[in-house]
């Protein structure tokens, strides 16, 4: 009687942890004080990057990186106010865009959890999950670079290779998405198309500078961020050779022609 009384204890007392750590995980992806990504599909050996959108009255708090599937028992990867000694993760914080990205090298080949988190003073923490699945072989949705510029008033293209199913998407991270083949983000145009097999391509047209942030291809339930800079293009002239070549002909010519003249003139004095 003792031992079952034992194992009905242990029994429930472990379904209460299951079911407050399930709570717990529910109840992180109901409260958006973060935006992420939710999935990514990364190479193995390779970077990623993720941005983490938070809320405004959030922006002097130590932002971080927590790895582990249950938030309750996940590790510290990285802060704002304590770099990874390792190299394997680094952090940064944009206030202005109210934005930190966090960015993991080096990547193993198993699929890997995460949360982007905010210290809360005074509080409990709050984290954000995402996945990585990382494969040896291509993955399923990924573009050519991670990073782009563009410039004031042209236009920039994005190649977003796929090759999983479902609705393809082009968002800006806590703004709106054009699903469409047209559409606009912010007031800048944006125009996609599939006419390539498994490449899902985004023109973007009309650039400002206030169009930089941070932005992403969606295909189903999988995303990949790209962060798009927009400067102003300078404008460079180039000096053709030849121009000097010439500029330097009639200088010398000038110079025989006065000292002609200057020899002439001094000889008729004599004379």
């Amino acid at each position: 009687m003792f031992i079952k009384t034992v194992f009905y204890i242990f029994f429930f007392t472990l379904l209460s942890v299951l079911l407050y750590v399930q709570v717990v995980h529910i109840s992180h992806s109901l409260v958006l004080l973060i935006t992420t990504v939710s999935k990514v599909s990364v190479k193995a050996g390779k970077s990623i990057s993720i941005p983490c959108l938070y809320e405004s009255q959030y922006k002097n708090h130590v932002k971080y990186l927590c790895e582990g599937y249950d938030w309750t028992f996940c590790r510290y990867a990285v802060k704002t106010n304590e770099a990874d000694p390792s190299g394997k993760y680094s952090i940064s914080d944009d206030k202005k865009q109210n934005i930190f990205t966090v960015t993991i090298n080096q990547l193993a080949h198993k699929n890997t959890d995460y949360w982007c988190a905010l210290d809360i003073t005074n509080g409990q923490d709050y984290g954000q999950y995402f996945q990585l699945s990382v494969t040896r072989g291509t993955p399923s949705l990924y573009v050519d670079h991670q990073r782009m510029k563009g410039y004031i008033g042209e236009s920039i293209t994005i190649r977003c290779h796929h090759s999983n199913s479902g609705e393809m998407k082009w968002c800006r991270i806590g703004r709106s998405c054009v699903t469409g083949s047209s559409g606009s983000i912010d007031g800048t145009t944006v125009t996609a198309h599939m006419r390539d097999p498994n490449v899902f391509t985004v023109t973007m047209s009309g650039l400002r500078s206030k169009d930089s942030g941070w932005y992403w291809c969606a295909k189903g339930d999988i995303q990949i961020p790209v962060y798009l800079t927009v400067t102003q293009k300078l404008i460079t002239t180039s000096f053709d050779p030849r121009i000097l070549i010439i500029l330097l002909s009639v200088l010398i010519w000038i110079v025989i022609v006065v000292l002609f003249i200057w020899f002439i003139l001094r000889h008729s004095k004599y004379y």
